[in-house]
């Protein structure tokens, strides 16, 4: 069952992360209030949400850069034309996963959302492993004992950081790779942390609709003229 339901999200992960996100800024009960975290509440959420969306970002980066893996799969459905175990695959089987989880539960803390943090992120939690599930029967099923030895030395979700120093240095890092396979997925990300500053947190900037609009340009000019030099550059061919 959960390996249909894993195929049948495959095919709708990119729509389900854009949902998902989007729910970051439906009304919600405070994670963190004024009343028990005194006048300076909303640093709270605002540190710890950066700290942990970022390390999301750095994660899929660094799995990107040193080993990349085909994540689109084909014909919308489960794919691999290889078994990809170096880079931070031999630390953790689903390191691009790990980064997509870090990133939303940052942004939910972020967004100081209790009901983001501690009830769509659990059925997001529920989503992804229908998923991975889906995903290792497959491999399974076309490299047979080498994905049974891999998994059987790297774990699904815990990384194991044992040596992850010698990854890096014996691996080059390829950081045009890096940002021309998630130009699309950080100008969704970045926007979104734009916006929840914004918004959610009115004593950054003022209550004044004009000063929001201003900064919400600013942010949307940044941001989307960086979106556009990364994809000129692969469009191009300029980065390949």
């Amino acid at each position: 069952m959960m390996i249909q339901l894993g195929n049948f999200f495959f095919r709708c992960r990119n729509i389900i992360f854009i949902f998902l996100y989007l729910l970051l800024f439906v009304p919600s009960a405070e994670l963190f209030g004024a009343e028990r975290w005194g006048d300076k509440y909303f640093l709270y959420p605002i540190v710890l949400g950066l700290l942990i969306t970022v390390s999301g970002q750095l994660i899929r980066g660094g799995t990107i850069g040193l080993a990349y893996i085909i994540r689109g799969g084909q014909n919308r459905q489960v794919y691999a034309d290889g078994l990809v175990t170096t880079g931070i695959f031999n630390h953790v089987r689903n390191p691009l996963y790990i980064g997509n989880i870090l990133m939303l539960w940052g942004a939910g803390i972020m967004a100081n959302s209790f009901l983001f943090t501690l009830i769509i992120m659990p059925l997001f939690l529920c989503i992804y492993q229908c998923i991975v599930l889906a995903e290792e029967a497959y491999l399974k099923k076309k490299f047979g004992m080498d994905f049974i030895d891999y998994t059987k030395r790297v774990n699904r979700w815990v990384p194991n950081f044992k040596g992850i120093g010698d990854t890096f240095s014996s691996m080059k890092f390829n950081w045009k790779r890096w940002l021309i396979k998630e130009y699309g997925t950080q100008f969704v990300w970045l926007l979104g942390i734009a916006f929840i500053l914004l918004y959610k947190y009115p004593t950054l900037i003022g209550r004044d609709p004009e000063t929001k609009l201003k900064y919400a340009g600013i942010c949307l000019l940044v941001i989307g003229t960086y979106y556009l030099t990364i994809r000129f550059m692969k469009k191009s061919g300029r980065w390949k």
